[in-house]
């Protein structure tokens, strides 16, 4: 009898229930379309990551070595530039924007591996 009563109600939902046919007409059950814990432990790791990248660009680089790594690397939400795109908005050589990145990405993986 108890277990009669604690039947599953109709609000009560699955991960493995399907939810639908997939274009392919093969069943999709709830959990394909939300994922995989792999997925989840993953984004989070990488936002742990780039977290901890932009700390160590905050506390460890000049303003002109963060400028220069933010506009290389599109560090912001920023697209990527190359070397001579970043020279022509900073006002400097593309041969000074060379010098300035390695030496800022000596400095950032000094202070993540701290």
């Amino acid at each position: 009898m108890h277990f009669r009563s604690q039947r599953k109600s109709s609000q009560d939902v699955s991960l493995s229930d399907y939810i639908e046919t997939g274009t392919d007409g093969a069943a999709l059950s709830l959990m394909e379309v939300v994922g995989d814990e792999e997925d989840l432990l993953e984004t989070i790791s990488r936002r742990e990551a780039v977290a901890k990248v932009a700390r160590a660009v905050e506390s460890a680089l000049t303003d002109q070595e963060k400028q220069v790594i933010r506009l290389r690397y599109g560090l912001g939400g920023g697209v990527p530039q190359r070397q001579r795109e970043v020279a022509a908005v900073t006002g400097i050589s593309r041969s000074y924007v060379s010098r300035i990145e390695k030496r800022a990405l000596e400095k950032l993986k000094e202070a993540l591996e701290r």
